[in-house]
């Protein structure tokens, strides 16, 4: 009995530390699309810094449950659990690097404005956030309907994605001099399609965790390295 208690308990602290990296997740991710907006340099230290924190967290978060699996003996949902928490917290931190990404770029185009709106990027972003804040109240609330529902919306991001990629490269074939900055464009969409799919990643393991299942929501990745 005192076993199972140790483990209730350190299963808490552990979903509490979790929910903390989400939310320090979720508001740099904020943070991110002001910065695309407004250009705040001092903003967008904050931003790497956080980033920071949250690397640490990772550590310490991925440490916590590898002390309990090993000396608790977790059996069933609570070692899916314990499981999931390392795909959650390396899929964090991704979304964390790709926001960091996204600030920096946003720090360059400030002084060197995009040869087009950058609106498209923005949309991306903003769906990301909105779709990381949903995957993770689905992950608090052990709701898998949930999570395919914010993993559905990755298809929002493929999307505007592909238009703007369409449209630079269009841009491009008649004004060939724009490669450079059009290559800035480009690569910042793809990491914010990413984004998208490291939240996709979460979603997934969310389902694993509640069912003990594992489904594939984004077949568009199945080929490529996320």
């Amino acid at each position: 009995m005192q076993t199972r208690s140790s483990l209730l308990e350190g299963m808490d602290k552990l979903r509490r530390e979790l929910t903390l990296m989400a939310v320090l997740a979720e508001e740099n991710l904020g943070k991110s699309i002001a910065i695309l907006k407004t250009g705040d340099e001092e903003l967008a230290e904050e931003v790497k810094e956080t980033g920071k924190i949250i690397d640490t967290m990772q550590i310490r978060i991925e440490d916590m449950a590898m002390v309990l699996i090993a000396t608790q003996q977790p059996v069933a949902g609570d070692l899916r659990e314990l499981v999931t928490v390392f795909k959650l917290t390396s899929n964090l931190e991704r979304v964390d690097d790709y926001g960091i990404h996204l600030t920096r770029t946003a720090i360059k185009l400030s002084s060197q404005p995009a040869f087009r709106s950058t609106e498209r990027i923005e949309r991306m972003a903003e769906i990301g956030l909105e779709m990381l804040k949903a995957a993770f109240a689905a992950y608090l609330m052990r709701d898998n309907e949930a999570a395919r529902k914010a993993a559905a919306m990755d298809d929002g991001i493929d999307a505007e994605h592909k238009a703007l990629t369409d449209e630079v490269l269009d841009l491009i074939k008649e004004k060939p001099s724009l490669v450079k900055s059009a290559s800035r464009l480009l690569r910042l969409s793809g990491y914010m399609e990413r984004l998208g799919d490291h939240i996709t990643n979460i979603c997934e393991a969310i389902i694993y965790m509640t069912e003990g299942s594992r489904e594939e929501l984004n077949p568009v990745r199945l080929n490529r390295d996320t």
